[in-house]
């Protein structure tokens, strides 16, 4: 019987100290042997029937994941597509409540309009700065520059109260944080992440009656019959949450299919566990060596102000994480982060990173220290 440690280990072989999930998942091996297989495929000539079934088959497993019916599913490409659709549709001068430096994606749409009144607020205060007035409050469920988690009860109940609609992205949690999409009106989520799978396909969750969104970017996959719209207006659009979705990227689909498969046999309670264990111990490497991260308790992203600009030499030295904001972020995954024990993987880039007067020979000293443990 395979064990989650058996599993992780057959599947992900990283020849670095990866923690850069936030940025990119590292894609399993058999997602890798699907991406192979779907490229053959048409390189063959061969029906693409397969790919297509891949389309649905990811649909049915983020549902699941979402904890919502399948009809509720968009597939598009990115998050900032998805928020399009539904800055579209709010009308002019509706306000639209945000947090402060969220991700461009999941902001940017609604100030392009250039008619909604957008208001910023420290994430911390988003639930109680909910007003009478305000169409929509849209938030990431876990922020990318820093990993603090949003309260999205306490923003629902706020939301309720004043009959605003609400927006959540789940990029930063979905994979490793158990999703309540059922709980909102939208989210939406990318596919890169900690969902572990390629590049090029974002998920879109709308209410069952649409939530008051309008297809403007429909083509001919948002048919009710796909293959019947391919020519002229869709005569009749899907009736489903489908007639949200964008061509897909059949190759990206049929590597998320298995990437899905995989997160789904871990368990994202499982996952999640393991990655907070990972977070905990590197925050307390962290506290040993004199940084305070960003306050972020009960996320696997963690993140040291005024540290980012050692992002370079930490890649150097074979470590992988992000300068964010200025932050030094790391993010933990579900497989081996290295072939080192958890507190090795904590405490290498935390040891490079630590010297105080920031010189060069200091720190190589300290780097090169670290590589021989």
């Amino acid at each position: 019987m395979e064990t989650f440690e058996s599993l992780v280990r057959a599947e992900f072989t990283p020849k670095t100290t990866y923690l850069n999930t936030a940025s990119n998942g590292l894609l399993p091996a058999r997602t890798v042997a699907a991406l192979h297989e779907a490229a053959v495929l048409r390189a063959e000539g061969r029906p693409l029937t397969p790919l297509y079934e891949d389309v649905e088959a990811c649909r049915a497993a983020y549902a699941r994941l979402a904890g919502v019916p399948v009809t509720r599913v968009a597939l598009g490409a990115s998050v900032a597509a998805h928020t399009g659709v539904i800055a579209a549709s709010l009308p002019a001068g509706a306000e639209v409540l945000t947090a402060e430096d969220d991700f461009t994606s999941v902001l940017n749409p609604f100030h392009v309009r250039g008619d909604l009144k957008v208001r910023a607020v420290p994430l911390e205060r988003i639930a109680e700065s909910v007003r009478p007035g305000t169409a929509l409050v849209a938030v990431s469920a876990a922020q990318s520059a820093d990993g603090r988690i949003a309260d999205l009860a306490a923003l629902r109940e706020a939301a309720r109260t004043h009959g605003a609609r609400t927006y959540v992205d789940f990029s930063q949690s979905a994979g490793w944080l158990p999703a309540d999409a059922d709980a909102h009106d939208f989210s939406a989520a990318v596919s890169f992440k900690w969902l572990l799978g390629p590049h090029g396909a974002a998920f879109l969750v709308v209410p069952e009656d649409f939530g008051g969104l309008s297809p403007v970017l429909a083509g001919w996959v948002a048919g009710e019959e796909p293959w019947d719209s391919c020519y002229g207006p869709v005569a009749e659009l899907a009736h489903s949450a489908r007639r949200f979705d964008l061509t897909h990227a059949l190759f990206t689909y049929a590597g998320l299919r298995r990437s899905l498969e995989l997160v789904e046999e871990l368990g994202v309670r499982a996952i999640g566990a393991h990655d907070l264990s990972l977070a905990d111990r590197f925050r307390a490497g962290l506290a040993a060596l004199g940084h305070r991260p960003v306050a972020a308790p009960g996320s696997a992203i963690v993140s040291v102000p005024g540290l980012g600009f050692r992002r370079s030499e930490l890649a150097a030295a074979g470590i992988q994480v992000s300068d964010r904001s200025g932050n030094l972020r790391a993010s933990f995954h579900p497989g081996p982060t290295t072939t080192r024990t958890p507190w090795s993987c904590a405490r290498r880039p935390t040891g490079a990173v630590s010297a105080d007067s920031g010189s060069p020979s200091t720190t190589s000293s300290r780097t090169a220290t670290s590589r021989s443990r």
